[in-house]
């Protein structure tokens, strides 16, 4: 009968170790999301989990109890010493390292199989426990939620992106860590830069030839300048060419201005809220100086964001940016020779 009520008083002392562990360790708004999500662990476990501080008090009180029902069981039938030795391994091993260890492991499984047991623990011991929750309620406040900066968030998402046990697979961790960072970056880091963008003169004449040079280029808009290429005045829709008479005619006719402007130092974030505003597809890209720097599109953004070039049947070229680099290496190299 000794051994038996060691063994028993050995497996409470466990229950209410692991479970201050497991169950204090788990996040209260984490597991309000996770049952939102219909998770069955965390619906069984948020109701007790919420009341952090009757939970923390009923547990730790039970344990107390526990321990010492247990020092005093094994001092009836042994020496002082020893039972204190006894009592102390007992607890230390089996009472404490092996059930946190195991638990902290398995928290939410664990804790869900339990939570029957823990609401009954906390309806027994209210009266002893309520007042002290309350102090500590009125004190301490409320748990705040868990804020991850963004580099922390980055992190995170790389760790589930590696991970075999998570479902983000990796098209989601690049779009994830493309719309978590391109707020870094401004309109100089993803635009057309000017050296390669087609640009027209607004009194140039409309041709067949001319149309026909647009439509081969894979673009549908077209910046449009008047007397100096600085000096952008709108944009050149092909689709607005569409069932018109325009052979000989001007081409500030058919141009729609002014052009929307952004700066190279723009923040990619409020170039996106602006085409979202202005309902435009091109924007005209200037320097501090006002001079005409390039242009940028809503496909530069989404490009950026999820992490890779958008290429159709039209495109001719897989990457602006890299053949403006290209064409300016290979000006700076002639110019050296």
């Amino acid at each position: 009968m000794t051994y038996v009520i060691t063994f028993l008083l050995l497996c409470c002392s466990a229950l209410f170790s692991g479970l201050t562990l497991g169950l204090m360790g788990l996040d209260a708004h984490e597991l309000k999301r996770k049952m939102d999500l219909k998770d069955k662990y965390a619906k069984k476990i948020y109701p007790i989990r919420k009341r952090g501080n009757l939970l923390l008090t009923t547990l730790l009180l039970g344990n107390v109890a526990v321990n010492a029902a247990l020092a005093i069981f094994l001092g009836t039938i042994a020496a002082g010493l020893v039972a204190g030795i006894v009592s102390t391994a007992l607890i230390f091993v089996f009472g404490e390292i092996v059930p946190q260890a195991v638990i902290s492991r398995y928290a939410m499984a664990f804790g869900a199989k339990t939570a029957w047991i823990v609401k009954i623990l906390i309806i027994v011991l209210l009266p002893l426990t309520y007042p002290i929750a309350w102090i500590l309620d009125k004190t301490l406040g409320d748990e705040m939620p868990s804020v991850y900066s963004r580099g922390e968030l980055l992190k995170v998402i790389e760790e589930h992106g590696s991970s075999a046990r998570s479902d983000i697979d990796t098209d989601e961790e690049r779009i994830t860590r493309g719309a978590l960072t391109f707020s870094d970056k401004t309109a100089s880091d993803v635009m057309t830069p000017n050296t390669v963008v087609k640009i027209l003169d607004a009194q140039g004449k409309l041709t067949i030839k001319l149309i026909k040079e647009l439509r081969e280029s894979g673009h549908s808009r077209f910046p449009v300048y008047k007397d100096a290429q600085d000096n952008i005045v709108g944009i050149l829709h092909l689709h607005d060419l569409l069932g018109k008479e325009i052979k000989g005619k001007s081409i500030e006719k058919f141009i729609k201005k002014p052009a929307v402007e952004v700066s190279t130092d723009t923040p990619l974030d409020d170039v996106l809220n602006t085409f979202i505003k202005k309902h435009k597809h091109l924007f005209i890209v200037r320097d501090e100086f006002g001079g005409f720097e390039g242009v940028i599109s809503v496909e530069d953004i989404l490009e950026e964001i999820i992490g890779t070039e958008i290429i159709d049947e039209f495109d001719k070229v897989a990457d602006l940016r890299a053949k403006a680099k290209r064409k300016a290496q290979k000006k700076k190299t002639t110019k050296k020779k």
